[in-house]
């Protein structure tokens, strides 16, 4: 169904922390090291490149959605009902 955006906005917040949870554990923030640390994830973590890959399109998908959540509400005018404001 259409209604469903705000459930798939959950969705992504969950994939997203988790996936940067894992990728922090592998991520030196050293500038001499950062960009090796990304590319040992990717080629030595096993499926550390499907992690970052999910973690990657998860940001463009969570804002795709963020943005159909909010327009969807506009739309039907739901920010008129008090209700829609104590739920979300």
């Amino acid at each position: 169904s259409w209604w469903n955006f705000g459930s798939l906005l959950g969705i992504c917040l969950i994939t997203q922390i988790l996936t940067g949870l894992f990728l922090a554990m592998h991520y030196t923030s050293d500038t001499m090291t950062a960009f090796s640390s990304v590319t040992h994830m990717c080629r030595d973590v096993n499926y550390g490149w499907l992690i970052r890959y999910l973690h990657a399109k998860g940001a463009s998908m969570f804002f795709i959605c963020l943005f159909l959540h909010v327009g969807w509400g506009l739309y039907y005018g739901s920010y008129m009902y008090l209700e829609t404001w104590n739920i979300g």
